[in-house]
């Protein structure tokens, strides 16, 4: 060991030497370390309203998207290898290491939010554990449940961040945050168990990563060979571009152009957040079972474009809270993409497969704003803080929202010609890979080779798959 000279990334696989875990993996981890996380930041949703218009705020977003597109491939391909609490407690702790730096520093807040997108990638991570943990045909439940608990973490904490910060000021505000997202961090740590099972890990340290698996440049060339894989990530792209622009501008366009109260706000999320949640367990396992999953993106989309075009021209307050419960029901799309990749993914790909779709949402992070934050300008609907402004005598009030309709649109289209089921192409040749280096591994009589079934490694999430 002392003569080899090793590779920066093969230190990593010692990183789970050292997390102490207990009991066995199950859907609840996944669960608490979603809402922890979400809940963190959705506290800081009024603080973030005084640092919005800063301009390195405006450069760090793009930076940080593009730095999670870039990222997202290898972190779930390593995580495929050497497990994922090792690269869950990673990417925990750098979502969240920006946050007390918001008071403390704003320059080193800046700049951490922008490498923070290197790590920012949880999403894949925890559905790659979701998907070690659960049966493919309860996936998709399980998917549902994981997106619904970050509905609900931003049910409350935004309401409570704004109460708060009108009490005691925005740092106090900052420091529950910080509270909340050490906890989160000490969890992953000491609770959360590894999903990825000890034989899939055992027989893989001794075939290291390529690059070139890893490579997001890499991922491009792969995604353009197979035209199922590149239906779903325009999918993706086209209909996340227009949700991650309005996630940075909404709010700030309910208070000025449709003249909302903070209060009525923070009632606005809540009522999305609750109406997301029901969604996302009930609707979405019911459309799961009944209309099949491609079916249901489809529906999802549908709903999405419905609620774009509604934004784009309601000019009243009872439009948006209208539009509102109709972008509850849009809220299913992604888990139901999510748990499709997810089928069409080998089981040691889930990581892989999941951080090219999570690349693309970071992408789409970086472009959102940007695009939303050009139309306002060419449109001269301002955003600034201010009193409240009309949007003007234009016949659409919000220019972006109907650009993001038009996105939908072609995504609704690109989504009908994905096929039902398809089986990857990467994921069969990889998965064929590892077997013959594990059937390998049993001939040469290695003790990381085992006959244990990977039965006893999955939890069953529901009991009764026919409730």
């Amino acid at each position: 060991i002392a003569q080899k000279r090793w590779q920066p990334y093969e230190y990593l696989m010692f990183l789970p030497l050292f997390s102490p875990q207990r009991g066995r993996a199950r859907v609840t981890h996944a669960v608490v370390v979603i809402f922890l996380e979400f809940f963190a930041w959705g506290l800081l949703t009024t603080p973030m309203l005084t640092v919005i218009h800063h301009l390195p705020h405006l450069l760090c977003v793009p930076v940080q998207g593009f730095l999670s597109f870039l990222s997202a491939p290898l972190i779930g391909a390593l995580s495929d290898i050497w497990g994922r609490k090792s690269f869950l407690l990673m990417t925990v702790f750098f979502t969240c290491a920006p946050i007390p730096f918001m008071r403390i520093s704003p320059w080193w807040y800046f700049a951490l939010i922008s490498v923070s997108g290197i790590f920012a990638v949880t999403f894949s991570v925890i559905f790659a554990y979701v998907a070690d943990i659960t049966e493919e045909h309860e996936r998709s439940t399980a998917y549902g449940l994981v997106s619904a608990t970050f509905a609900a973490s931003l049910v409350t904490s935004p309401a409570i961040g704004d109460f708060l910060s009108a009490k005691y000021g925005d740092s106090l505000v900052v420091l529950v945050a910080t509270v909340v997202a050490v906890a989160d961090i000490a969890f992953v740590f000491f609770v959360v168990p590894e999903s990825l099972p000890d034989k899939m890990r055992l027989t893989s340290w001794g075939f290291p990563i390529s690059w070139e698996q890893a490579d997001p440049f890499a991922s491009l060339r792969r995604v353009g060979k197979d035209s199922t894989v590149l239906l779903i990530c325009v999918t993706v792209f086209l209909s996340y571009l227009p949700e991650a622009g309005q996630y940075s501008s909404f709010f700030l366009y309910l208070r000025q152009v449709i003249e909302f109260s903070p209060a009525a706000i923070a009632g606005f999320i809540a009522m999305v957040g609750i109406l997301s949640i029901i969604a996302q367990t009930l609707f979405l396992s019911v459309l799961m079972k009944t209309i099949g999953n491609k079916n249901t993106v489809l529906m999802g989309l549908s709903f999405q474009l419905f609620q774009l075009v509604w934004y784009s021209f309601g000019s009243e307050p009872w439009m948006m809270w209208a539009a509102g419960t109709v972008a509850a029901m849009s809220s299913i799309t992604f888990p139901a993409i999510s748990a499709l990749v997810s089928h069409s993914a080998a089981p040691d790909q889930q990581g892989v497969a999941q951080g090219m779709i999570t690349g693309i949402r970071g992408l789409c992070n970086g472009l959102g704003p940007a695009l939303y934050g050009f139309i306002f300008f060419v449109f001269h609907v301002e955003l600034d803080e201010m009193e409240p402004v009309s949007g003007g005598t234009l016949m659409v009030p919000g220019p972006p929202f109907l650009f993001g309709a038009c996105a939908v649109l072609f995504a609704l289209l690109v989504a009908i010609f994905i096929p039902d089921n398809h089986q990857l192409g990467d994921a069969k040749n990889c998965s064929t890979c590892k077997s013959s280096s594990s059937i390998s591994h049993t001939q040469s009589g290695s003790p990381l080779a085992t006959s244990t079934s990977d039965a006893e490694d999955i939890e069953p999430l529901l009991q009764d798959s026919s409730l």
